[in-house]
């Protein structure tokens, strides 16, 4: 039924508890996943009189290398439990202006045919001030979400 699971990751336990549910239902599919990390866009930090900052510690080249090495640890961590039950990964990392609008492009672009994420369960006025970036994956996405808790 499935042919290729985007697992999105933001390197939390939950994302990691949503990628194991993901291989399992992979391996009884015969699917494949793909691994995806939205990177955040890089801002420039303030900058005035009173701030003394080290363009080394805050260039865009040092943000975005950083930024790609925790991508390549999130996305390693799924990936290993995907070996785990022998299902083939692949994965993917991007800069998004929001990590929704990031996974549902790299639905459209890898090809996928279902979307496996994690929730971190924010209700209330927590939900409402932080958002819910599975929330709006949910409403935006034509493709099928299976949520994770």
């Amino acid at each position: 039924m499935y042919k290729n699971i985007l697992v999105p990751t933001d390197g939390s336990p939950l994302s990691l508890k949503a990628a194991k549910e993901a291989a399992r239902l992979a391996k009884a599919q015969k699917a494949r996943i793909t691994g995806y990390y939205a990177i955040a866009p890089f801002v420039s930090p303030p900058t005035g009189e009173a701030y003394i900052m080290s363009p080394e510690l805050f260039s865009e080249k040092e943000y975005t290398k950083r930024m790609q090495k925790f991508a390549g640890e999130a996305l390693s961590e799924i990936e290993a439990e995907v070996k785990k039950a022998g299902v083939e990964f692949e994965a993917t990392s991007d800069v998004a202006g929001a990590p929704w609008k990031g996974i549902i492009d790299a639905v459209q672009s890898k090809g996928c045919d279902l979307v496996v994420m994690a929730s971190h369960g924010r209700r209330g006025l927590e939900g409402l001030l932080l958002g819910s970036e599975t929330m709006k994956v949910l409403t935006h996405s034509k493709t099928p979400v299976l949520v994770c808790r």
